[in-house]
Parts: C-alpha cells; sequence; structure tokens
C-alpha cells in the first residue's frame, strides 16, 4: 500500500469519526432536550439536579449504562442477541452517511442517495425483530412481530411520498434536490400532503409515539428490548434516537430545503440554518409523543393500509398528471 493511498484512509475514518462523535453527542442531548420539553408540555420538571439545569443528566445516564451489568437470559440465543444490538446501532449511523449537511460537507455524495436510505432504513427492522426473537421471552417476541407486521404498513407510503419528490426535481441526489428548492422554492409549498403523510410514516418507522407498539410497556411490558440492559440497551436506544434525527434531516433535505435559506451561503450560516431546520422537525417528534395517546395495533395497520397507502398513492398519480399534462418539468441547474 503506497503512502498516498494510506493517507487516503486516515483521512476518511477522520471524516467518519468527525461526523459520529458529534451525532452522538447531539442524541445524547437530544434526549435531555425531550425529556425537559415533555415535562414543561406535562408541567413537571424533568432532568435537573446533574449539572447546572440538568444539562449532565445524558452523561450520567451514558455512564451509568456502560458500568451497568450485562443480564443475558439463560435460554437466549447468544449469537443472535448480542448480534441485534450491535446491528441496530451500526444501521442508524450508516443513514448519515449520504446525509449533506452542506454543499460538499458529506461523507459519501452518491447519485442514489434516497434509495441508499430507504434500503437502510428497511433494514433497520431486522435488528428489532432478531432481538425479540433471540431472547426466548413472549413478550419479546411479541414486540418483533409487531414491529415486522407494522414494517409492511408504513414502508409503502414512505416511498409513495417521496416519489413525488423525485419527480418534480428528476433526482436522488439529496445534494441535488436541495439545490432544486434553492432555484425554485421548498417543496413543502406545493407537496405539503406528501409532506404530512411521509412525517407520519417515520414516526411509525423509528417506532415513535404514537406508533410505538413494538415497545408498548401497557401491554408487552417493553417489548423486542425488554431482556436486555447495559450497554445492549443503549445501542437500542441510540440507534433509535439517532434515527430519529436521520430522519428529521431528511424531511429537512426533501421538503424544507436543507441548508438553503433565501440563497444565502457560507459553510457556517449554512450549517446553522440547516440545524435549526432539522431541530424544528425533531421537536415535532417530542410534541407528538407528549399530547398524543398509543395507537391501538389495529388502528395502525388500518391507518397504514386503508388511509396512508391510497392517499399516498392518489397523491402520487395526481403529480405525475400535474407534471406531465402541463409540462412542467423543470431544468435542475447543478453549481
Amino acid at each position: 500500500m503506497s503512502i498516498v493511498n494510506l493517507f487516503i484512509i486516515i483521512l476518511q475514518i477522520l471524516l467518519i469519526l468527525a461526523t459520529i462523535v458529534p451525532i452522538l453527542l447531539l442524541v445524547a442531548f437530544y434526549t435531555l432536550a425531550e425529556r425537559k420539553a415533555m415535562g414543561a408540555i406535562q408541567r413537571r420538571k424533568g432532568p435537573n439536579v446533574v449539572g447546572f439545569w440538568g444539562l449532565l443528566q445524558p452523561i450520567a445516564d451514558g455512564l451509568k449504562l456502560i458500568i451497568k451489568e450485562i443480564v443475558i437470559p439463560k435460554k437466549a440465543e447468544l449469537n443472535i442477541y448480542l448480534l441485534a444490538p450491535m446491528l441496530t446501532f451500526w444501521l442508524s449511523l450508516m443513514n448519515w452517511v449520504v446525509i449533506p449537511f452542506n454543499f460538499g460537507n458529506c461523507i459519501a455524495d452518491v447519485n442514489y442517495g434516497i434509495l441508499y436510505l430507504l434500503v437502510i432504513s428497511g433494514l433497520g427492522v431486522y435488528g428489532v425483530i432478531l432481538s425479540g426473537w433471540s431472547s426466548n421471552s413472549k413478550y419479546s417476541l411479541l414486540g418483533g412481530l409487531r414491529a415486522a407486521a407494522q414494517m409492511i404498513s408504513y414502508e409503502i407510503p414512505i416511498r409513495l411520498t417521496i416519489l413525488p419528490v423525485i419527480v418534480i426535481t428528476g433526482t436522488l441526489n439529496l445534494t441535488d434536490i436541495v439545490f432544486f428548492q434553492m432555484q425554485y422554492g421548498c417543496l413543502i409549498f406545493i407537496l405539503f400532503p406528501a409532506c404530512l403523510m411521509f412525517f407520519i410514516s417515520i414516526l411509525a418507522e423509528t417506532n415513535r409515539a404514537p406508533f410505538d407498539l413494538s415497545e408498548s410497556e401497557a401491554e408487552i411490558v417493553a417489548g423486542y428490548n425488554l431482556e436486555y440492559s447495559g450497554i445492549l440497551f443503549a445501542m437500542f436506544f441510540l440507534g433509535e434516537y439517532s434515527n430519529m434525527m436521520a430522519m428529521s434531516s431528511l424531511v429537512n433535505i426533501l421538503f424544507l430545503g436543507g441548508w438553503v435559506f433565501f440563497n444565502f451561503f457560507g459553510i457556517y450560516f449554512s450549517l446553522i440554518i440547516f440545524s435549526l431546520k432539522t431541530v424544528f422537525v425533531a421537536f415535532l417528534f417530542i410534541l407528538v409523543r407528549a399530547i398524543l395517546p398509543r395507537y391501538r395495533f389495529d388502528q395502525l395497520m388500518q391507518l397504514g393500509w386503508k388511509s396512508m397507502l391510497p392517499l399516498s398513492l392518489g397523491f402520487f398519480m395526481f403529480t405525475i398528471n400535474i407534471v406531465v399534462g402541463f409540462n412542467l418539468v423543470v431544468p435542475l441547474i447543478v453549481y
């Protein structure tokens, strides 16, 4: 191996670490923001003991999970039991590979970024299914089966709500989609129904309330992660919140213009705009959890198959008819 190739590999590793470490810190403090916001909405104080205003609570929780004893069920399928949380955590980090924070500020700016994200997000359910089956617990198994049925319900609407964006922009590249919105305006103004259905679908994909049925404590105790503790449970926890932030970034890129704000440029300003838009979408996750009760499982199935599927399919066909019928295909000028 030449020195040049070794230097390139080292740079790639440093770039990956420069992305992953801030993401993990962001996820940690996102949990604090969620607990604070839910406390305010529900007229509670939330974390306020560890550190000033409770700001060190995520660090304390992380240390507690790291040093906590890992208890493995006696009849668990050990290899798969250990693999499941690692798979969930690894896939949640892989989502960030193609997400651009700014022009050129991306680990891999591939031409099929949307397709990559759909594949990786679809694979994430395998960690939940494997954890539920390998734990050898009835409650965990029910949580894994619920996750499988839930995935079938929302995966089709997710894809159908992204298709109008692809039809209008004519690209699968996330950076090009942001450039399109820089030239012609944010897509949420013309694709608001698709944006709303996409947000509802990603609530189910990330196992968030009111669709957190695979870990419903009132019915199946804790669901798929019932038999996990210590750092193994922390991997599920970090994976879930990392997926939430990644999906919030995707909503921002597809419908809110990414880092674009009135055609202003500059890396620092663009990063701030991107962060503010993503935080706004992430706050909606918290807001929905705080104010809405959990759906029943049959209600989720009906919402996915009888409401979301025909609506998303109908809106997609409507978009195609408008774009083709009125010849609204516009050129994309890549800067």
